[in-house]
This record gives structure tokens, sequence and C-alpha cells, in this order.
């Protein structure tokens, strides 16, 4: 029995490991073994070392968020405090869990002779036991500067290295002399720690406020992980690095955009998404279409030829960039109903809603799209959900 364990074992990782699925013809593992000194070239065992990294990196992160992020909130004027406590009552709490969270009008007229209340006062009780729900904003601004301050760090290294690299000014560099291209310890860092950082996103995505958007996310991370492990292991890893600075150069904007609209900072907020907008549209539906897909399509066919794991990279990548226009398309939408209304409306969908009763009709003051009043939870912005149109998680 075990002897036969033993023997499908080896199948399995003889099968996992093909050398004709990862690597192009003529071309085996021993081939890339590489120099003894230095890093060689890259092997699927350096990526083990992400997984404690992995670990690290949350550490930090909790300290970051409680001795810097925290401090920073608290000095802008977010309060430590969570949303206004709705009134004790067993009958509406019983409504709310059992039956819904936003009764309709006949409901709420029913319950108004039960209890002896006036409607408005119902509503704005389920409004305020809504929000209870909702994570303070204080968690969302340390959340958000983490991923700012991750993001821009790491940006800024990618452009220091690539700055250097001539793969940077010729894509064919790329696939000059592949897969025989060894890893520099530059290269080797930058791809560890981008790909440990995506490890943590994915298992902190479990414990951190639960988002509208955790499926789409829940992928995006997925196919990031897929194709950082990937081009890794079959040393596409030069091009790799093209694609994750891109990324990275409108991540960071979104993510200082979120920080000015929990802080208030309307004007700051409006600045920083008109130009991660552009950010992104340019990158994302410009630069990574007609140059990063055009040399992992094209330029790569020509010098190397396509096997197999060269059809799942170029399909991860598509798959990105199917995201992106999603996003994309959001991120329009929204700047249309900017630009068009001038004006937004208060949406029940928002992540927080209002805990004032005079804000519980409607109101048509004018707003911009970092407003902090005006919310709509269908708006998704490179993944994350729009309450103030888009930045309010």
């Amino acid at each position: 029995m075990a002897t036969a364990a033993a023997g499908a074992l080896g199948l399995l990782w003889g099968w996992l490991w093909n050398e004709r699925f990862w690597l192009p013809q003529n071309v085996s593992w021993a081939d890339l073994e590489g120099p003894s000194d230095g890093y060689g070239y890259p092997r699927a065992r350096h990526i083990l070392s992400v997984f404690p990294l992995a670990a690290g990196i949350f550490s930090v992160r909790l300290l970051f968020e409680r001795f810097i992020a925290k401090p920073c909130a608290l000095h802008v004027g977010i309060q430590d405090s969570g949303p206004y406590q709705a009134q004790s009552n067993a009958i509406l709490e019983k409504v709310f869990l059992s039956i819904t969270k936003c009764p309709d009008e006949k409901r709420l007229e029913g319950l108004s002779k039960q209890l002896d209340w006036d409607v408005r006062k119902i509503q704005c009780w389920f409004r305020h036991r809504r929000n209870q729900d909702k994570p303070p904003t204080l968690t969302k601004f340390c959340e958000s500067m983490w991923r700012f301050t991750f993001y821009l760090c790491i940006f800024c290294y990618g452009i220091r290295f690539l700055w250097l690299s001539p793969w940077l000014w010729d894509t064919r560099q790329c696939w000059h002399n592949y897969p025989y291209q060894p890893l520099t310890s530059g290269l080797y860092y930058y791809y560890i720690m981008e790909l440990a950082f995506y490890w943590s996103l994915m298992f902190s995505q479990f414990t951190d406020i639960k988002r509208k958007d955790f499926l789409i996310m829940f992928v995006h991370h997925l196919a990031t992980i897929g194709l950082i492990t990937f081009s890794y292991i079959n040393n596409m890893v030069r091009v790799g690095t093209l694609v994750m600075c891109l990324h990275d150069a409108s991540d960071f904007l979104l993510e200082a955009a979120k920080l000015a609209n929990y802080a208030k900072y309307q004007r700051l907020c409006d600045t920083l998404f008109v130009i991660f907008s552009a950010v992104f549209v340019v990158t994302r539906l410009g630069i990574y279409p007609f140059w990063i897909l055009n040399t992992t399509l094209f330029e790569s066919w020509e010098m190397i030829g396509p096997y197999p794991s060269w059809w799942l990279f170029n399909g991860l990548l598509l798959v990105l960039q199917v995201l992106h226009i999603i996003w994309s398309y959001l991120i329009a939408r929204i700047a249309f109903k900017a630009l068009i209304r001038g004006k937004v409306s208060k949406d029940d969908r928002s992540d927080v809603e209002s805990s004032s009763e005079e804000e519980d009709v409607t109101t048509n003051t004018t707003k911009s799209p970092c407003g902090s009043n005006s919310s709509n939870g269908a708006n998704r912005v490179n993944g994350h959900m729009g309450g103030s149109y888009w930045a309010e998680e």
C-alpha cells in the first residue's frame, strides 16, 4: 500500500513539474540549475520563502496600523469610535435580524402601529442599526494607509530597479537568450516581496473589512499570485517586473485618494481621483495592452515560440486585461455622472449611512465625486466598492 501511494505521489509530482509544460522545447530543469554563485536561475523552491515573509509582512502591518496609521487618523480628525448605537428594542431587532434590514413602507406602518412610534423614528432606528454593522472610518483609514505605504514604496523601488534594466527600454530584451537569463539579487527581492505581499492580502481578505466586492478581489489576488508565481518558475521575470511596476503606478494613487476621502479633504480627494483615473486608463488600457501584451503575445512568439506554460501565462494576462476593462468602465461611469449631474443623491446602498435625522431626506446639494455624503454601493474602482461614489469602502 505504501509503495503504491509513493508511486502515485511520484507520478503526480512528475506531472506537476513536467519540463514540457514549464519550459521551451529542448530545455530541461537541469539546464537551469545555473551557476553555483549568486542566485543562479529562478527555481520553484525559492517560492517557499514567500510564506514566512508574508507572515512577517502581516505582522509589520498590524504594528504599522496601530502605531503609525491610527495616530495619523486621529491627527486628521477621524474619531476612534463606532457609529451611533440604535436604541434597544427587541421587536425591531427581531425584524432586523430575521426578516429585513430595509423594511418597506407597509412594514414600517405596521411597526409604527405596533410600537406607537412615528414612521420616521423607525426609519432612523433601522438606519442606525445598519450602521452598527458597518466598519468604522478609522479602521478603513488604517487599512488604506498600509496599502498606500506599501504600494508607494514598492513602486519607487520598481522604478529605480527598472530604470537601469535594458528590457524597460527594449521589451525584446525580455526574450533575448530566454530562458538562460540569470537572476540578480535586486530582481529576486523585487519579485519575492511583491509575491509575499499579495499572499498576505489573500489571507487578510478573510479577516479584514468584509467588502461587497470580495469575489472580484479574490479573483484578482488569485490571478496576480498565479502570474507572479508562474512567471518566476519559468523565468519570465523580466516581463513580470514590467507588469508589476505598471500596476503599482495607479494602486498607490487610489489608496491616497481614499485616505483624503476618509479625512474629509474633499479638494485633495477630487484632485487625486482625477490623477488616479488618468493614470489608470493610460496604464491599463494603453500601455498594458500595446506594450506588455504586445511583447508577451507577439515578440515572444517570434523569438521563442509558444509552449504550454506560455499559453497559461498569457491567459492570465488576458484575464487581468478583462478586469482592467471592467474597472475602467466603472471609473468612466463615475466621472460621467459627476460631470453631467454635478451632484449626487443619498443612496440606500451606501456603505455608511447618515446618522442624523435631517439627512434622512434625500439631499440635492452639489457634490464632487469624493463628497463625503455621496455614495453608491454599486460602484467599484480597481476592485474596491464605492461609497462616496468610489472611495468609501
